[in-house]
Formats: C-alpha cells, sequence, structure tokens
C-alpha cells in the first residue's frame, strides 16, 4: 500500500486529491509543521528534504510533486489521469507542472521563506514585498496562456487540475484578488464539487 505524508495547508493537497481520484489504496501520514515534525530525524530518514508530499512506494520513495503526480497517473490508467499514449499532450501536462513547481511555488515561497535566498532582513522584506507582483504574473501566465478550460488542459480533467487547485488556494495570503483571475476562480468552484475532491478536503484538514 502507498503511504502519504503531508501537512495542511502545503502543495501535498494535490498529490492527495490525484490519490483519491484514482481510486488508490494508500495510508495517509499528517505532519504538523508547526511542531516542526517535517525535521525530525524519524521523517527526514525518509525524506530528508524535510518537505511534503512524500509518497512511499513498494519500490521506494518519491518526492516533488510533479513527479508524484506523474506516477499516480501511470500507476493508475484505468483513472485517465494524463494521456499516456499521447507523448505530446502527456509533455503539455509535465511543462504545466513543472512551470507550478519551478516558477509559481517558488514565487509563493518568498513571502514566508526568504531565508533560503538572504540574510539580510532588508532583503528578506523586499522579497515579501515583491510576492504580490511576482505570484500574479504567474496567475495571469496560466489564466490568459496555459488555461484552456473547463480542465487546465481542455475538456480533459488531468493531474494538473489538483495541482492548479491547491496553488490558487493561496492566492489571498499571497495578495492577490482571486475575481482578478475568473477562468481560474471557475476552475476552484468546479473542483470543489467534484465528490473526489470533497473527500479529500474532509480527509486533508479533518
Amino acid at each position: 500500500m502507498l503511504k502519504l505524508y503531508y501537512a495542511p495547508g502545503t502543495i501535498a493537497l494535490a498529490t492527495h486529491i490525484a490519490l483519491v481520484e484514482a481510486g488508490a489504496e494508500y495510508e495517509a501520514v499528517r505532519l504538523d509543521f508547526s511542531k516542526k515534525e517535517q525535521l525530525e530525524a524519524d521523517y527526514l530518514a525518509i525524506n530528508p528534504k524535510g518537505r511534503v508530499p512524500t509518497l512511499v512506494t513498494e519500490r521506494g520513495i518519491i518526492t516533488e510533486t510533479p513527479a508524484v503526480l506523474a506516477y499516480i497517473a501511470q500507476s493508475f490508467p484505468e483513472a485517465g489521469l494524463a494521456p499516456l499514449d499521447d507523448p505530446f499532450a502527456l509533455a503539455r501536462i509535465q511543462e504545466f507542472n513543472c512551470y507550478l513547481c519551478a516558477t509559481l511555488h517558488v514565487a509563493h515561497a518568498h513571502r514566508m521563506r526568504g531565508h533560503r535566498w538572504a540574510d539580510d532582513p532588508l532583503a528578506i522584506a523586499d522579497m515579501k514585498r515583491k510576492v504580490p507582483e511576482a505570484v500574479g504574473a504567474c496567475f495571469e501566465m496560466i489564466e490568459n496562456g496555459f488555461f484552456q478550460g473547463p480542465w487546465v488542459m481542455g475538456e480533459a480533467y488531468s493531474i494538473c487540475d489538483p495541482y492548479l487547485f491547491t496553488v490558487a488556494t493561496w492566492m489571498d495570503s499571497d495578495g492577490l484578488d482571486p475575481a482578478s483571475f475568473p477562468k481560474i476562480l471557475a476552475h476552484q468552484d468546479r473542483m470543489k464539487e467534484r465528490p473526489g475532491v470533497q473527500k479529500t478536503l474532509a480527509e486533508h484538514f479533518g
């Protein structure tokens, strides 16, 4: 059985949703970041990065959201979470998910984790001040470039959708007005109507 290590309010929600919608059997292990459980020795032995998500499989451990989501889609092809028989379409999914991981998530992290990039308090404060602009530019790119509708990649729901759903929940805390991105806002509402998402949210935050 798969084992997912997660923490509420983190990017691990995307993986949690994907596991539920794939119909996977899994055990969810909740970490309390306020108690720094992700930095305890037992967890660092599993994931030395001290981050989530971590997915423990029978063959080993997988980290990084794009990789974990791809693993789920390929392990449960009957769920139809990715166009596994179309190399180009699959690459477009990876392109989108890598953009969320390498660009949007990093821009978001400057709000509360500026210490990763600087020691000067003024520099950290400046990075935090820049977050609404930097993250807003990412969502503008998604709204006007990537997003096809009604789902990220068009008519077919995919592993891009729980990923976008998760990062979009950070808009308010990053100083953005969700109403400025009507396609993404409608996508949030559409996601909340899915039984799998509702089930995941109850488990994830319950």
